[in-house]
């Protein structure tokens, strides 16, 4: 072998290609978003823990940060490359140029490595720029997909009900964006916690089923021989309903009337995910997804135990389990499931589940359940750690993996 050629991984090596699509972008942000924010999550934790690390006060609570970092940017990156590369698509129109979602990736990267930076030097400032860094770059991404949507609307066309979906729902994440501005900037804490509940049901679980309402039957349909797509659009009324009326619950502090709303969208999911559920043959790459979503009436199965517990004696016993058993069960999950798939297939890759995604894949749901147990664990910020850990490890070879790919030129030799 001539000893002059490169390495395999570093050949074609390029970081300009990360321009030439949306996701191949955004999903390298989101990569490294991925171990960023849970790196600098598990050192916080670990100094809450043992004291050992001295981190430098300062800055806002850490809990406070890592909620709103996990939901306006860790998770945001992958959604804008998603919608960013299908918006277009499902309307029949030009895909955007990179001059539409660069700055939406450079954005949503400079804010997220300048608030994890700011935790970690105990700079307030920092924290304040990362989070206006963002701001801008999520808004900027909202006009490129208003855009799309205007666009569909003068052609006579649509109009495309999911994409509308989607849009409202990143535009309730631009106000939880800016509630978090500002309570940085003078306002009541109370902007914090309306900002963190919006995160989750205003701006991810929207998000996450509008695009397994339209996406999971397609890829079903694709490759399971007599599979028959059923999502009716009353689906997404109904989840917008639930969900609104979840929100408006917990915002009014009415914890003892949320289980009949919560058991009804558990039993819902449940119902809904039984009718996609593939009844034949498939390839792993099509299970993670029903499986990964099997966490969602599990999550509200939890969420609905804690209303009906707190109704009787005014605890909550189940303490953030139900919300990790959405975040790090049912967004985790379908994060790992789902940008796979992207990855694979448009990196000219067979369409098959990678040995790094199978090991993320499995490690998440050993790491959720351990993080729904650490709410009755004695020793609360220990098992915290050994969540955080579990993260770490699980997406560590898959994020490298995902990294490598979005430098490279795609591997049957097409453009994109």
């Amino acid at each position: 072998m001539n000893k002059t050629m490169p390495n395999d991984s570093m050949a074609g090596l390029s970081p300009a290609l990360l321009a030439a699509a949306p996701h191949r972008l955004l999903f390298f942000v989101g990569a490294v978003n991925v171990l960023l924010a849970m790196s600098w999550w598990l050192l916080w934790l670990i100094d809450a823990r043992w004291g050992v690390i001295g981190l430098r006060g300062g800055t806002p609570f850490g809990g406070w940060m890592h909620a709103f970092i996990m939901q306006y940017q860790l998770l945001p990156p992958f959604m804008f490359g998603f919608l960013l590369t299908t918006f277009p698509r499902w309307m029949g129109m030009p895909d955007l140029s990179r001059w539409h979602y660069v700055p939406v990736g450079l954005g949503l990267l400079g804010g997220q490595v300048s608030v994890v930076g700011g935790m970690l030097l105990g700079q307030e400032a920092m924290v304040h720029i990362g989070v206006v860094m963002a701001l801008v770059g999520w808004g900027y991404g909202l006009v490129q997909l208003l855009r799309v949507l205007l666009a569909e609307r003068r052609a006579g066309k649509g109009p495309t009900w999911h994409a509308w979906s989607c849009f409202t729902a990143l535009s309730l994440g631009l106000l939880g964006i800016l509630l978090m501005a500002a309570y940085l900037h003078g306002a009541g804490p109370w902007t914090v916690t309306v900002s963190i509940k919006l995160g989750t049901f205003g701006l991810l679980l929207p998000v996450y089923m509008t695009v397994a309402h339209r996406m999971f039957p397609f890829f079903a349909t694709n490759v399971v021989r007599g599979y028959r797509a059923w999502r009716p659009l009353w689906l997404l009324a109904a989840m917008w309903g639930l969900l609104a009326a979840h929100l408006g619950l917990e915002l009014a502090h009415a914890n003892a009337w949320m289980w009949p709303v919560d058991a009804l969208f558990a039993l819902g999911s449940a119902l809904v995910l039984w009718r996609w559920w593939p009844r034949g043959k498939a390839p792993g790459i099509l299970w993670v997804l029903f499986l990964g979503m099997l966490w969602l009436p599990v999550g509200f199965a939890l969420f609905a135990a804690q209303s009906a517990i707190y109704a009787v004696n005014h605890e909550f016993l189940l303490g953030r389990g139900p919300q990790h058993a959405l975040y790090i069960g049912f967004f985790g999950s379908l994060l790992v499931a789902m940008v796979t798939r992207v990855t694979q297939g448009h990196s000219g890759r067979p369409m098959a589940m990678p040995a790094a995604g199978w090991f993320a894949f499995a490690l998440l749901q050993l790491v959720a359940i351990t993080r729904i147990a650490a709410e009755a664990a004695p020793d609360n910020y220990f098992w915290q750690v050994i969540a955080a850990a579990g993260w770490l490890l699980a997406f560590l070879p898959w994020a490298l993996r995902s990294l490598s790919i979005y430098l490279h030129p795609r591997a049957d030799g097409r453009p994109g």
